[in-house]
């Protein structure tokens, strides 16, 4: 489709939105409407924008909306400053990840000011996501995840805080940082195991928890085990229980191949997710190390 037609409209648009802009910044416009005169060019660059949003230039679309962000907070209009560096995020979501966090990040500052930290958290995962799926930043994800979770526990959001939090222990899992993952599944289990909603999903933040334990020692994940046990006895009749202790078994007795079966085992009831299955390989791989080590 030929969107040219669009795109040559919309440029039209933004250049009555930037002649008004200098109108507006002479002397007889300071004076006589001046504020009025903004207005009407945000109006202006926002029709641009979505017409360069329907030509699917994303840039341009995004450096429209940003145009009327910048004058809005000129005029003390917070609110809809917020609104334009919103569309300008996700415009620029298609075409420019980088610009995309700079505009959610705008629209962050503005909400934190106001004291709408719910709506900055939301934003704040919206910039986490760009960073795990197309900046490849896990880092920087995990650090926007935390802000969100800080901002939601702060507004006493406890279930969105757990959701943030599960993906912060997700990945600082796979980053072999065992001890705060640990933490944060155990707290997840705690709160979810004295939840009548959120009881039955207990086990799998504890089972969570243990692998991480496995990962770092063997000792360590069997004193856990015992310590969930006593504090949630349903986690002694959960199938995720009784596989780790076939695991320990089978760790304690190196061998690989009873490991192996427990794991197959399981697997062909209860599918193993990635993350669970990358963490049971890499407890694998702790056997046939100290195995090559005996030889």
């Amino acid at each position: 489709m030929d969107y040219s037609g669009k795109e040559k409209e919309a440029m039209a648009i933004m250049a009555e939105a930037d002649k008004k802009m200098k109108t507006s910044h002479s002397l007889f416009g300071s004076f006589f409407g001046s504020s009025s005169k903004v207005e009407e060019a945000c109006d202006l660059y926002v029709r641009a924008a979505n017409m360069f949003k329907m030509a699917k230039n994303w840039s341009a679309a995004g450096d429209a909306f940003c145009k009327a962000a910048r004058l809005h907070l000129q005029v003390e209009s917070k609110h809809n400053a917020a609104v334009n560096f919103l569309d300008a995020g996700n415009a620029f979501k298609k075409a420019d990840p980088q610009e995309a966090i700079s505009c959610f990040c705008q629209v962050i500052d503005i909400y934190t000011g106001m004291g709408r930290f719910n709506i900055a958290a939301k934003h704040h995962i919206s910039i986490a996501e760009i960073y795990e799926s197309e900046l490849l930043d896990i880092d920087k994800a995990i650090a926007h995840y935390e802000h969100a979770a800080d901002y939601y526990k702060g507004e006493e959001s406890t279930s969105a805080t757990n959701k943030c939090l599960l993906k912060v222990a997700t990945y600082a899992a796979q980053m072999e940082q065992y001890q705060k993952a640990t933490e944060i599944f155990e707290q997840i289990g705690t709160y979810s195991m004295d939840t009548t909603l959120l009881k039955y999903g207990a086990k799998d933040h504890f089972f969570k928890a243990a692998l991480c334990h496995f990962c770092v020692d063997m000792l360590n994940c069997k004193l856990a085990v015992q310590k969930y046990e006593e504090m949630y006895p349903a986690f002694s009749d959960a199938r995720e229980c009784k596989l780790l202790k076939k695991l320990l078994d089978a760790h304690e007795e190196q061998n690989i191949d009873a490991y192996a079966d427990a794991v197959r085992e399981f697997d062909s009831i209860t599918r193993l997710d990635q993350w669970q299955t990358t963490m049971l390989l890499r407890i694998k791989k702790t056997i046939q190390d100290e195995e090559n080590d005996l030889r």
